[in-house]
This record gives structure tokens, C-alpha cells and sequence, in this order.
């Protein structure tokens, strides 16, 4: 079996390893689903997230925010309903309230990719030797929680900032000795 940081043993996991974690996300909409993803995530195993992304992306329109910054009590009571997503109040009303600071940032400027790539950190660290040695939040991460919520997003506290700027490889922390790194690719 191949080394990897994580995720070895189940086949969905994997995936997300060794094609997606760490690998650059770019654009207004991909960073708003992966925010969102972040904040389901939030007292959660990741797996869990893994396992309803479809059923959450079907849920939520595909996370265009175009659509779900429309959504009302009646959509949030819909959602709540559906067992196949994660049915937390608060999230929930976080990715509608994510969807609509999403659009006021394109309107005004910077957009949401500009924003969070603004605080990747340059030049990025060295390589972690083993998982004790990735942080679970960082100063750019904690500035980065503060911006979006300076912005109006919810459920984005240092912690899920920094596991986004992890999976969107606004950060590389897959291990020293991971096939997965990008200076190993």
C-alpha cells in the first residue's frame, strides 16, 4: 500500500488524497463550496463530509451562490428535513449567509478568491516530518477567519480557515515523505 498522510483504507478517502487535498482551488465559487464543505465539517470527521459531498451538492444547488443567497425559511426547512446532508441549524444558515457575503464580495471587489489567496503564506513552510507537526490554525489563518467574517461569512474560525488554505493548497501539508507533495509531483 502506497504511503499516504491520511486516508489509507478507504477508497473514497483515498481519492480525495492523493487527487484533491493540497492541490490549488481558484475561483469565487469553487472556494465558496469548499467553505461550506470546511464548515459541515466542523465537529465532524472529514470522511463524514466526504461521503454526503453529492447529496450536499445536490441539496445546495451545486453551491452556486447565485442560487442558494436566494434561499428562505421554506429552502432552510427543506434542508433540514433531508437525512442525507448534515442537519445543524446553524450550518446550514451559514452557507446561505456564505452564499450572499460571496456575491457582496464580487460586487465590491476583491472576490472571494482574491481574498483567501491573499493570505497565502509566501514561501510556504518546510515540509512536515509526521501529523504532530501540522498546526491546527496559524496566524494567516486566524487573519483569514477575521477578513471573512469582516465580510459577513459565519462558521469560518481559524481552525476551518486554516483546514480550507490545507485543502484548497493555499498551504502544502501533506507529509515530508508523501507522494502527494507538490515539490515531490
Amino acid at each position: 500500500m502506497p504511503f499516504r498522510c491520511f486516508g489509507t483504507g478507504d477508497p473514497l478517502y483515498e481519492r480525495y488524497h492523493d487527487t484533491e487535498w493540497g492541490r490549488p482551488v481558484h475561483g469565487d465559487a469553487a472556494l465558496y463550496e469548499r467553505l461550506c464543505l470546511e464548515a459541515f465539517q466542523s465537529g465532524l470527521s472529514w470522511i463524514t463530509v466526504l461521503r454526503r459531498r453529492e447529496t450536499l451538492r445536490a441539496a445546495f444547488d451545486g453551491f452556486d451562490p447565485a442560487l442558494v443567497a436566494r434561499y428562505g425559511d421554506a429552502d432552510v426547512a427543506r434542508l433540514l428535513a433531508d437525512p442525507g446532508i448534515i442537519r445543524n441549524r446553524l450550518k446550514v444558515t451559514a452557507v446561505v449567509a456564505n452564499a450572499r457575503a460571496a456575491l457582496r464580495l464580487a460586487e465590491t471587489g476583491p472576490g472571494l478568491s482574491e481574498l483567501v489567496w491573499s493570505f497565502a503564506p509566501a514561501p510556504p513552510g518546510p515540509a512536515p516530518a509526521s501529523p504532530a507537526d501540522v498546526p491546527a490554525s496559524t496566524p494567516a489563518s486566524a487573519a483569514l477567519a477575521k477578513a471573512l467574517k469582516a465580510a459577513g461569512f459565519r462558521f469560518v474560525g481559524p481552525t476551518t480557515a486554516y483546514a480550507a488554505m490545507q485543502a484548497c493548497g493555499l498551504v502544502d501539508d501533506h507529509l515530508a515523505a508523501c507522494p502527494a507533495r507538490r515539490d515531490r509531483r
